[in-house]
């Protein structure tokens, strides 16, 4: 499976992302009326538009970007190693950073954008948050007008669905699954919003974010069949 693939041509990335406001009552009145009517169908029987404003931050109309991880193989003289970054903070800096980077070290066709559920979250998420910002979007994260397979994105739960548009699987079942080390071994998704607004505590986020990019690299070399990154591989940079 993917074994002509070459790892050094990917570029491995994950996003964390929070309500765009510590709190409902923080939105103003039109806002908090959108919100209402955007998840009217999601809320539970009774529960408020309140109560279930913690959610907020799978919306790209109502949640941000607070970090966004990257990963990469190198080798040299026959050893590998794979280097991760975080860009964090002021969400339209971080993302002017990211796109300098997409555009600029891989903007080449033959360079692909590589991560867990990218296509359906993560990509559209950032770009919508790059719109809305006034960053400029790199071609890579273009999807209007292309052909399928003018699409450079590695998405590894689309490997994994292998054609079965039914499936969802988290990547801590897959790592699971495959024997990997989970990356999960700290907080959850459910849990960043806190981490961020009520424990200011953005590096545990990078952490986090960082673990998972590692775990999507894991991945793939379990379905290239190759053997895992050791700690001694992995790089922060």
């Amino acid at each position: 499976m993917l074994s002509s693939l070459e790892l050094d041509s990917l570029l491995f990335f994950d996003i964390e992302t929070v309500p765009v406001s510590s709190s409902y009552d923080e939105l103003d009145e039109e806002m908090q009326e959108l919100f209402d009517i955007k998840t009217a169908y999601q809320r539970k029987d009774g529960q408020t538009a309140s109560e279930f404003y913690e959610r907020a931050g799978i919306w790209a109309e109502f949640g941000k970007v607070v970090c966004i991880s990257v990963g990469y193989f190198t080798y040299k003289n026959g050893d590998r190693q794979f280097r991760v970054k975080s860009f964090a903070g002021e969400e339209r800096v971080l993302l002017e950073e990211f796109s300098n980077l997409v555009e600029g070290y891989f903007r080449d066709p033959s360079r692909m954008l590589c991560g867990h559920n990218i296509k359906e979250f993560d990509i559209p998420f950032v770009v919508r948050r790059m719109l809305i910002n006034g960053v400029k979007i790199p071609n890579k994260l273009c999807m209007f007008g292309k052909k399928p397979w003018e699409v450079n994105h590695l998405d590894t739960m689309e490997l994994w669905k292998i054609g079965d548009y039914k499936n969802f699987t988290s990547l801590k079942l897959l790592t699971r699954i495959l024997d990997i080390p989970s990356p999960k071994d700290d907080i959850d998704g459910s849990e960043v919003a806190k981490v961020y607004y009520e424990d200011n505590n953005i590096d545990r986020i990078i952490v986090y974010c960082e673990k998972d990019v590692v775990a999507v690299a894991q991945v793939l070399l379990r379905f290239k069949r190759e053997e895992l990154l050791s700690f001694e591989e992995i790089l922060s940079v």
